[in-house]
């Protein structure tokens, strides 16, 4: 398992992922706030062809606030990223960064028992996919 990061590969397309992910992840408390469709993005402005691939804006708005009460820098971070990338037909990798490592960056965001539980649950999340 990445430090960085938290993957997995799994089956079926990058829109039932997404919707799968939005619908189901209230239930560790993250909230998907924005989409980005990036291969689509890629393709307007440049003109390339990507892989379909998603990224979901999530948050968890405890830890949000927590880490935001202790810096304002932390609205830099957020929100955390997770990827829906097509590998082939009917296979997608799902990738979100640990919000551990993404906190790590700030000196005054001390560890607590929320990122904790939050990293751990959205492990478990993405590892159930």
């Amino acid at each position: 398992m990445s430090l960085v990061s938290i993957k997995k590969q799994v089956d079926g397309s990058v829109e039932h992922i997404c919707n799968k992910i939005t619908e189901t992840i209230p239930s560790i408390g993250f909230g998907i706030l924005t989409r980005i469709d990036f291969d689509k993005k890629i393709q307007e402005k440049l003109n390339e062809g990507i892989n379909k691939t998603v990224i979901l804006g999530a948050c968890h708005p405890k830890l949000a606030l927590e880490a935001y009460r202790q810096t304002t820098d932390v609205t830099l971070l957020m929100p955390c990223n997770i990827v829906v990338r097509e590998i082939d037909d009917g296979t997608v990798l799902v990738e979100a960064i640990r919000p551990s490592q993404m906190l790590q960056m700030l000196n005054e965001v001390s560890p607590s028992d929320t990122l904790h539980e939050a990293e751990q649950n959205l492990e478990n999340f993405i590892l159930a996919l």
